[in-house]
């Protein structure tokens, strides 16, 4: 039987708050210099889509743009939010390197499965050192359908997970889990949105919880 939890990264792991304001406003300041946008930085809206492929966020920001355009701008803000994870200007939420620490101890595998793009999520996951804990990282990238419900479905099938849950922050990782037969676990954190929440198994305010979710096994069940 194999145990796991599969973590959504911006907004469940990853505050990308901290990061994403100031990487955003120097794509569009990018745009404003090359005169092809005149207006504020739209952060609320980028806000509102948070967690859908970066594709769609583009789609969604610059729809009179080329896609050529788009790409572009996409290139560049990945490149600035890599850079501000360099830096130091991110962080992981409170206590989640002690849950990993407490879900391994306890024979529990964990997996990430996000809409970020692979570079990106590599720079998080090298920053904060998480291939201690983390058996492998999934980007959307690596599905053709760009839907992270199948996303999930490729790690269930490729590990033969029998139980465990999703965690994540919006409603892509809520259905996620549900689709896969997996314990949906909706983190109440930055991005999430109530009506979103409210499909979830479950709802947590803090990382800490999922210890009273998946209890520690007792010495006999172990490496069963």
């Amino acid at each position: 039987m194999t145990q796991a939890l599969i973590f959504d990264m911006d907004g469940t792991l990853f505050q990308t708050d901290r990061i994403l304001e100031a990487s955003l406003d120097d794509a569009f300041e990018r745009l404003r210099a090359l005169n092809q946008w005149d207006a504020e930085t739209p952060i609320q809206k980028y806000r509102e889509i948070m967690g859908v492929p970066l594709p769609k966020v583009w789609e969604t920001l610059l729809p009179d743009h080329s896609q050529e355009e788009r790409e572009q701008t996409d290139a560049f803000f990945l490149e600035r939010l890599i850079l501000n994870i360099s830096e130091g200007k991110g962080a992981l939420y409170p206590h989640a390197q002690e849950v990993f620490s407490y879900l391994i101890e306890n024979d529990y595998t964990i997996y990430i499965a996000s809409n970020g793009l692979i570079d990106y999520l590599n720079a998080i996951v090298d920053y904060y050192d998480m291939d201690r804990w983390v058996s492998e990282t999934f980007s959307i990238q690596h599905i053709e359908s760009l839907n992270k419900s199948d996303l999930v479905g490729s790690i269930v099938d490729k590990y033969e997970i029998t139980s465990g849950a999703v965690v994540g922050d919006r409603l892509s990782d809520i259905h996620a889990g549900k689709d896969n037969g997996l314990l949906s676990v909706g983190c109440r954190f930055d991005f999430a949105r109530e009506e979103e929440l409210a499909e979830a198994d479950v709802i947590i305010e803090d990382l800490l919880e999922l210890k009273s979710l998946f209890p520690a096994k007792k010495q006999g069940e172990k490496n069963r």
